[in-house]
């Protein structure tokens, strides 16, 4: 008969501690690359967009059109980004959440162990309007607020042949704010 290994519950909390303190390290870093990637493609289409030579001779329609298509795109990108970004600080803020559980176990076993855990007292929101993830979200909210601005200024000029900036404008902003709103309604 093979003995059965002994499983040391301090060890077992160890390696989760140390599993669930590496998904908050990732969460921060998957943040940044996803905005980063983000802020990547808005400026590489921009890059390719100011380095095109158009032919003045010909009908610039299409080229209204595939503006308007390539803009809606860079708008849709920077929607999918802010919804990976609250699942991303919905993640970090489930993780820290385990750790202080872990925290909070040890500190019920062992008096004065309170006393080691200087962050424990500190609850983390899952929404702060002061966070460096909130401010990346603005990054981004800006620039596809931005974009879909520019594909309805460029559907607008497609359609109508005239340069209208009010409803651009109005439609950026809205945009914008309902990324923003988004946002902070999914990390509710």
């Amino acid at each position: 008969m093979v003995p059965k290994p002994s499983l040391s519950s301090d060890e077992i909390l160890k390696a989760e501690y140390a599993y669930i303190a590496n998904t908050v390290f990732q969460a921060n870093e998957d943040r940044s690359r996803a905005t980063s990637f983000y802020l990547l493609t808005f400026s590489s289409f921009i890059a390719a967009i100011v380095s095109y030579q158009f032919d003045k001779s010909l009908n610039g329609n299409w080229v209204d059109w595939g503006f308007f298509a390539l803009f809606g795109v860079l708008a849709s990108m920077g929607l999918l980004t802010i919804l990976q970004l609250a699942r991303l600080r919905a993640s970090w803020y489930e993780s820290v959440q385990a750790l202080n559980q872990i925290k909070d176990y040890y500190i019920e076993q062992n008096n004065g162990l309170e006393s080691a855990f200087a962050w424990r007292a500190v609850t983390a929101k899952k929404f702060k309007w002061k966070s460096l993830g909130f401010l990346l979200v603005i990054e981004v909210a800006l620039l596809g607020g931005a974009a879909l601005g520019a594909a309805i200024f460029f559907a607008v000029r497609a359609v109508s042949g005239n340069v209208f900036f009010l409803p651009p404008l109005m439609a950026g902003a809205a945009f914008l704010l309902w990324q923003l709103d988004l946002y902070r309604n999914n990390l509710r």
